[in-house]
């Protein structure tokens, strides 16, 4: 009989070792394989502990048994369920289509894992040691889990397919020769992307990466203390929330909630720069009690982000930007110690449409949030939020912020247009607070008709004339073109000519104002 014809019908080889013997029973029976010796030091895939052979199977087998291996028993399913195995030699699975159910545990891998292009139903490696995990472009059917896995030099799943749900809880992975922990752009995944508790030593890459449901990066730490970007995801889509934000530690049930009061957590940590550029987040993008480590030219950019909500409730960077600009959201949930200080924070082209503060944010405050974002004079933020502010019915709020949008103007112009707005600002506001207007008038009026009643003037025409009212005649003169038949009657001499030139003068002066104010009100209505 033919080794060939002897594996169809389900013989063992004639090189298994003792470990691979029982590994090829297992398999053909569905059940699983487990060789831990029940001693927890022991048994840690991570740790230093040797393992002999007795525990040692050769990746070539694996893949005989994946590939090509026996058929399953009568009335079992045959898959491949290992735990405390080491497995000598690189696994290379590439181009192929394995059909059975994949689970390793605490098992440790001598060499690298070669995945590209192959086809899984479900694939579970939990708590393995991994040089490298090298599967581009690996398509599932169902699920990739990785959790607790550690990985060397790093993963790459560029352009792959993942079925289902990608799993990377609590994972560790350290850098590859190109300075990446994990290599994804491209990335598809049909349902959730979980990375909680996830250890970054690197570059985490997911350019262009589709996510189905959820990217949850709860309580993990990025850091990427030789490169620009720890987590580098320009057009990302993905379709609920991306949540970066803390997780609860202690209990796998926490795993994908948000934690309870009182919960242990750790939060989101980032050192190093954060790209999301051109992203697509269908709900929210979450930042609560995110921490980001910034060098002076590292930066949180979210330019042309798209969410419903933007949830900026993070420590409030030391250094680095935060680069908002030609983002569009419709609800910003932020805290006022969130945002870093002027200079280190851009918003131009940056679309909101409802403030939902988290904690005091008084109007003080968000003016400086503006004045924070606009190094250079620019009217768009002002206007921005003043169109939200009167959007959720606090008009008053509003005509202070194009209030102070008219102060930050005048610091640009030359001498006599900041002489001419200084004008505007003390007599009517800027036409914001018209009411100071009348007040000017009426304290004028009430002055120079007070002065004119102690005098008394010659008529211009000594035939007819009204009769004398220093009322009326201080009215004539503060009103500009409304004539009320007094001022060109009476004449006057010495110091009440120039009297009579300085009301004239001021007259003009809010006259003009009140115009000009006037024409911004309705301009704005």
């Amino acid at each position: 009989m033919t080794q060939g014809a002897g594996l169809r019908a389900g013989d063992l080889p004639d090189d298994l070792t003792a470990a691979e013997a029982g590994m090829w029973q297992a398999f053909r029976n569905g059940s699983g394989y487990d060789l831990n010796s029940g001693d927890a030091v022991v048994d840690d895939p991570h740790g230093g502990q040797p393992w002999g052979p007795e525990r040692t199977v050769r990746a070539r087998i694996i893949a005989w048994l994946l590939l090509d291996g026996p058929p399953a028993l009568a009335g079992r399913v045959s898959s491949l369920k290992l735990a405390g195995v080491r497995i000598t030699g690189a696994l290379d699975l590439a181009g192929g289509t394995v059909t059975p159910y994949v689970e390793m545990k605490g098992c440790r891998f001598e060499r690298d894992v070669l995945l590209p292009e192959a086809r899984f139903t479900t694939v579970r490696l939990v708590n393995c040691s991994v040089p490298r995990l090298e599967a581009a472009r690996v398509h599932t059917e169902g699920d990739l889990h990785l959790p607790r896995c550690r990985f060397h030099n790093g993963v790459r799943l560029t352009d792959a397919q993942i079925g289902t749900d990608l799993l990377l809880n609590q994972a560790v992975v350290h850098r590859d020769r190109t300075g990446r922990s994990i290599a994804a752009d491209g990335l598809t995944v049909g349902q959730d992307l979980q990375a909680e508790l996830l250890e970054s030593h690197g570059e985490l890459s997911l350019r262009s990466a589709k996510v189905g449901v959820s990217l949850s990066l709860r309580g993990a730490r990025l850091a990427n203390p030789s490169g620009r970007l720890a987590l580098n995801a320009p057009q990302l889509t993905v379709e609920r929330t991306l949540y970066l934000s803390p997780a609860g530690v202690g209990s796998p049930l926490l795993s994908g909630t948000t934690p309870a009061r009182g919960t242990r957590i750790q939060r989101f940590e980032c050192q190093g720069g954060v790209r999301l550029d051109d992203g697509r987040f269908g709900d929210a993008v979450d930042l609560e009690r995110a921490r980001f480590v910034f060098t002076d030219d590292q930066e949180l950019s979210l330019r042309r982000v798209q969410t419903p909500e933007l949830r900026f409730l993070g420590e409030q960077p030391e250094r680095g930007k935060v680069v908002l600009s030609g983002a569009r959201v419709v609800t910003l949930v932020d805290r006022a110690g969130s945002w870093p200080g002027p200079g280190n924070l851009h918003m131009g082209g940056f679309g909101y449409e409802n403030l939902v503060p988290r904690g005091p944010f008084p109007l003080t405050r968000r003016l400086e949030w503006v004045a924070a974002a606009t190094a250079e004079y620019n009217p768009e933020p002002y206007e921005r939020l003043a169109a939200v502010l009167r959007a959720a019915g606090e008009d008053e709020d509003a005509r202070e912020v194009l209030l102070a949008k008219q102060r930050r103007r005048r610091e640009t112009l030359p001498p006599a247009g900041k002489l001419w707005g200084y004008a505007q600002d003390v007599t009517v506001a800027y036409g914001y607070r018209p009411g100071r207007a009348a007040v000017w008038m009426a304290v004028l009026w009430a002055a120079s008709a007070f002065a004119f009643a102690h005098t008394t003037l010659e008529p211009m025409n000594s035939d007819g004339h009204p009769g004398w009212s220093p009322v009326l005649f201080a009215l004539d003169l503060l009103l500009p073109v409304i004539d009320l038949g007094q001022a060109g009657e009476w004449q006057l001499r010495g110091g009440w000519q120039w009297l009579a030139a300085a009301i004239v003068l001021l007259g003009w002066i809010l006259a003009t104002t009140v115009a000009a104010g006037a024409t911004r009100l309705l301009r704005r209505g």
